[in-house]
């Protein structure tokens, strides 16, 4: 059995074999500790693999000033803090897009009924008598009163009233459908 600082010194070196020992004599007791933080076989797996990995890819610039076992436990328990993390930033934005969709998909729906509203409008506002049209318009569309628009276009009250009628009528009818 060799001391921890043999171990990183053969690591370093490109000691397959040491490494490989390493491996085998740490990797269950790093997985249970990082499934106690994951609370995910697999993600513990996947830390606990990535350690060794980044390990081994760097082997000759890691420093491991504490015990070995200490250093491993440590970067598994960091690692571990760190996808939590990042999990969490993920599921927030998962949240962020989904409410955004429903948001967004809510002014589509209501853009496409304004779109068909206003087509039906235009079509019963065509099929009218001209005059009918004109004083629905300045009605509707142009706010006046009734007595204003009869002093407009010089016809009586009660024909702006009844042509008035007439449209809403038309209206009421196009739009039940």
């Amino acid at each position: 059995m060799h001391s921890d600082s043999e171990i990183i010194g053969r690591i370093r070196q490109g000691d397959k074999q040491e490494f490989e020992n390493l491996f085998r004599s740490s990797y269950v007791s790093l997985v249970r500790y990082a499934k106690t933080l994951v609370r995910d076989h697999d993600t513990a797996e996947e830390i606990v693999q990535d350690l060794f990995f980044r390990l081994w890819q760097d082997r000759e610039k890691v420093k491991i000033e504490s015990s070995l076992n200490g250093y491993l436990f440590r970067s598994v328990h960091n690692r571990a803090l760190h996808r939590i993390e990042h999990q969490k930033v993920v599921d927030r934005h998962a949240g962020e897009m989904v409410a955004a969709a429903s948001l967004s998909s809510e002014p589509v729906t209501e853009t496409i009924y304004y779109n068909e509203l206003q087509a039906r409008v235009a079509g019963v506002l065509e099929r009218l008598p001209e005059r009918c049209r004109l004083i629905f318009r300045m009605s509707r569309f142009e706010g006046m009163k009734y007595n204003e628009i009869a002093d407009k276009l010089a016809v009586s009250l009660k024909t702006v009233e009844a042509d008035m009628g007439r449209a809403l009528k038309e209206f009421r009818k196009a739009l039940a459908e």
